[in-house]
């Protein structure tokens, strides 16, 4: 009698698709060994080699070929199931989540409360990282869902656009200096990332290669240089405001502002796995409620 089990398939496509054991055992929070044996017992149970180890890799026989769009059913079958008949309190597993900072210090807490709601069962594993190293780490398949600066432009990649996060400067209390605001040094996000990029090339067009600008990697960190007065910053102004409302710092207009930032959530595109969609909309709804927020503050 043939005996496959959901565990040995989801090893197969993981591995399949991270194209190596390390990977797979990473994404599916399990250890190589546990991997290699579900590969095996597939083997065993279907009477047939689905991986060729001889190059020192793993590559899919034909038969293995085969076998993939069957799986691939199987796996889709299993998402429908959870989606229509499991209790969102009885599904089990693990989430990877990769987040930018500003996401992290606005509406993530939000968002991780109301999804453990949902889900009690499923545990969550937090990434705080730049955009750049959350997209190479999604791509990898170490990282199931990324609240980053995107879209990621990769096949394998779905992306829903998060509502903006606008930008505002500020300023440590006091006068305005004799030159302006902008004569004090620049603290901006990190050298390699887009809004650093982005604020440097407007900064200099504007002002000039005179201008000074200080990257940080923790926008924490830059709130504090700008209450110390060792420069001024266009941030988040979701993070801003209750240091405003504190008298901790103040809010500035120098005529222009960058860009607001325009994050998305991203995930693999296959499988649909139906925590992640779910998680998803968990997220916007949470990123629709600070947005909301901000906008009647600005009214």
């Amino acid at each position: 009698m043939l005996r496959l089990t959901l565990e040995q398939i989801r090893a197969f496509l993981a591995v399949t698709r991270a194209g190596g054991v390390r990977r797979a055992a990473q994404g599916l929070n399990l250890s190589q060994p546990a991997v290699t044996a579900r590969l095996h017992k597939l083997e065993e149970s279907l009477g047939r080699t689905l991986f060729d180890r001889s190059g020192g890799g793993l590559t899919l026989t034909r038969e293995g070929e085969l076998f993939l769009p069957h799986a691939e059913k199987f796996e889709e079958v299993s998402e429908q199931i959870s989606r229509a008949i499991i209790a969102p309190d009885h599904v089990e597993g693990w989430l990877r989540i990769g987040a930018s900072e500003t996401v992290t210090q606005t509406w993530l807490p939000d968002f991780v409360a109301r999804l453990h709601h949902v889900f009690p069962r499923v545990q969550v594993e937090l990434n705080v990282d730049i955009s750049s190293n959350l997209r190479d780490a999604l791509v990898a398949g170490e990282t199931d869902l990324a609240f980053l600066l995107g879209p990621v432009s990769e096949p394998s990649v779905d992306n829903v656009a998060l509502p903006p996060f606008p930008l505002m400067w500020f300023a440590a209390p006091g006068p305005e200096p004799e030159g302006g605001y902008l004569s004090r040094p620049v603290i901006s996000y990190a050298r390699n990332t887009r809004p650093y990029r982005e604020l440097r090339s407007e900064l200099l067009a504007r002002i000039g290669p005179t201008v000074q600008i200080f990257p940080s990697s923790s926008l924490s960190a830059a709130f504090r240089l700008v209450e110390t007065g060792l420069g001024v910053a266009a941030l988040p102004e979701a993070m801003g405001r209750p240091l405003v409302e504190a008298g901790r710092i103040v809010a500035f207009d120098p005529g222009w502002r960058p860009d607001p930032l325009y994050f998305t959530a991203s995930f693999p595109a296959a499988p649909r796995a139906h925590v992640t969609e779910t998680a998803v909309g968990l997220a916007l709804d949470a990123a629709r409620r600070v947005e909301a927020i901000s906008s009647i503050d600005r009214m």
